[in-house]
């Protein structure tokens, strides 16, 4: 460790942000400016050709500092990276989220930083490099106390220094069970309003659980490379959220559907061969419930800050092998009906049950796809209720 003072006469301790600090990172990159926290390790990366999987595996939707410290003032310096659609409003800065003794303290934001300029009619992306910035938080509680800082769920985020006026520690591992889930953009954060609000965190703090998020915005889509992360990381609970990625980027058809489930479980299943394993369909998704995709977005309303999402299959296809949400729901409803008969801590949870018809009606998809923070928030609370009371695949 190393201090100085500043103008404020604040006596800084300068900690080096180690791999001890943080939960919910698989790795942690060194880069020329700090460190870069990463949800899918090295070997799988290496495996992955996807700028889109590139982009959402580094966002560090459910990773958090964990911090003990008597400390009442704490600066985190990073390097964020910005997302701006050609056309569209400018995005919100990401929000970090802080947590003392397990309870909301705060949040903040960070300027500046890259950014990233995509074009969605066009495909195409650009990138500016930019400054480091620095969120504080002030008048913390006297005494020794557990911090969390949750950085940015859906915005790239390079750890470059953290400045404290007491010394600080890791936190001590709350024995609580830990929790593997992977999914979608909905299971990412999609459009939640903080990290600790997407429906995954809320499920986790509901459940009195410690979270590993694999929820990779565009990018669920049965790939091996990620079920043998899934498979390395060490968990107690595992969830898998599968189904509307792999019906919008219309990748494959019922028959490499099914062998693909099968494969993707049975990896998972090599390393965690009796915790229980939840296999989670789609949420409600009136767009794609009876059409295939490919998905495509419509930007006409873009400059107004509107974007929505079209089917653009065939609902005749179906018959040819073409994968709709309702085909995928019976598929894994079948699947897991079979596998059970070997693997009693196999469960299945219809995802209508999060979000269906009603809740449709009273909460609609804004963007005809993706969740707002009400949907997170109803979503999150009912999976605790499914998945961890007394008769849920998660109890105890």
């Amino acid at each position: 460790m190393s201090t100085h003072t500043d103008d404020d006469r604040i006596d800084w301790i300068t900690t080096p942000i180690t791999r001890d600090l943080l939960r919910g990172a698989l790795d942690l990159e060194r880069t020329e400016r700090g460190l870069l926290p990463h949800r899918l390790p090295a070997r799988a990366r290496a495996q992955n050709t996807d700028g889109q999987l590139a982009m959402a595996e580094s966002q560090p939707s459910g990773v958090r500092l964990a911090l003990r410290t008597r400390a009442t003032t704490l600066e985190l310096d990073t390097l964020p990276t910005k997302r701006v659609h050609v056309g569209a409003p400018p995005r919100p800065d990401g929000l970090y989220d802080l947590l003392v003794d397990g309870r909301p303290a705060g949040q903040g934001s960070v300027a500046g930083g890259n950014t990233l300029t995509v074009d969605m009619t066009t495909g195409t992306a650009g990138f500016e490099s930019g400054p480091v910035g620095t969120l504080r938080f002030a008048g913390l509680p006297e005494g020794s106390k557990d911090i969390e800082i949750w950085l940015p769920h859906n915005e790239r985020t390079e750890l470059v220094a953290l400045r404290t006026d007491a010394p600080v520690e890791p936190a001590p591992d709350p024995g609580r069970r830990v929790w593997l889930h992977h999914g979608s953009s909905i299971s990412h954060g999609s459009d939640a309003a903080s990290p600790t609000t997407t429906w995954p965190a809320l499920a986790a703090w509901l459940g009195g659980v410690e979270l590993v998020n694999l929820g990779l915005a565009g990018s669920a889509l049965l790939d091996p490379f990620t079920a043998r992360a899934m498979r390395d990381t060490p968990a107690d609970l595992i969830s898998v959220k599968i189904g509307i990625n792999v019906v919008n980027h219309d990748v494959m058809r019922l028959r490499a559907f099914g062998p693909a489930v099968h494969g993707f479980l049975d990896t998972v299943r090599e390393g965690h061969p009796t915790a229980p394993l939840l296999v989670v369909s789609p949420i409600l998704c009136p767009i794609q419930e009876d059409t295939p995709g490919p998905l495509a977005p419509d930007v006409s309303g873009l400059r107004e800050g509107r974007l929505r999402f079209v089917a653009m299959g065939d609902p005749g296809e179906r018959a040819s092998g073409k994968l709709t949400l309702n085909v995928v729901r019976d598929e894994l409803a079948r699947i897991v009906a079979q596998r059970t008969a070997d693997d009693p801590n196999l469960h299945c949870l219809d995802g209508r049950d999060l979000y269906g018809e009603a809740d449709a009606a009273e909460l609609p998809l804004p963007d005809d796809l993706h969740p707002d923070a009400a949907t997170h928030r109803r979503i999150g609370e009912r999976f605790a209720r499914l998945a961890f009371t007394d008769r849920g695949a998660f109890s105890r």
